[in-house]
């Protein structure tokens, strides 16, 4: 179906657009994402429509899940979105911090001469350094539980 005088595109239209499929605008619409209007039965989609096309589709490269993103595009005021924002940036620095320490955890493991990382007392001392600082942090009710159990404990392998 072609674009309409009155400027609103059809499923198909926006869909080619912004490069997903019609089902997709389709599931958005169902979890409440969109609201295009209908015309003889047919989704026609306003330029505030695709707009907000374009908001999701940024979002969700933000790792933003639909939910949030929900909860970002129904927020009555700047205040509000701005709170889910900085509770996703909280869960981002989170997750970054993982990966880092997953990442130094690797090249310790890949700079070591030993056959057996788990022989070199370079890395044992690293791991058993993160756990302590795990520990502590767990300790002081920040919700961080160690990474390993301490090296020779009972139990750990």
């Amino acid at each position: 179906m072609k674009s309409t005088s009155d400027g609103d595109l059809s499923i198909g239209e926006v869909a080619a657009r912004f490069g997903v499929a019609a089902h997709v605008l389709r599931h958005w619409e169902s979890v409440g994402l969109l609201a295009p209007r209908r015309v003889g039965g047919r989704r026609r989609y306003t330029a505030d429509d695709t707009v907000r096309v374009a908001v999701i589709l940024r979002g969700k490269e933000a790792g933003f899940g639909l939910d949030r993103l929900r909860a970002v595009l129904a927020a009555d005021c700047a205040e509000a979105r701005r709170a889910v924002m900085a509770e996703h940036l909280a869960e981002l620095d989170a997750r970054i911090e993982r990966a880092r320490t997953a990442r130094d955890l690797l090249a310790r493991a890949l700079d070591c001469d030993h056959a057996d990382v788990a022989d070199c007392p370079h890395f044992r001392e690293f791991i058993e350094g993160r756990d302590a600082a795990a520990a502590r942090a767990s300790a002081e009710g920040r919700g961080q539980a160690p990474l390993f159990a301490p090296l020779g404990a009972a139990g750990s392998g």
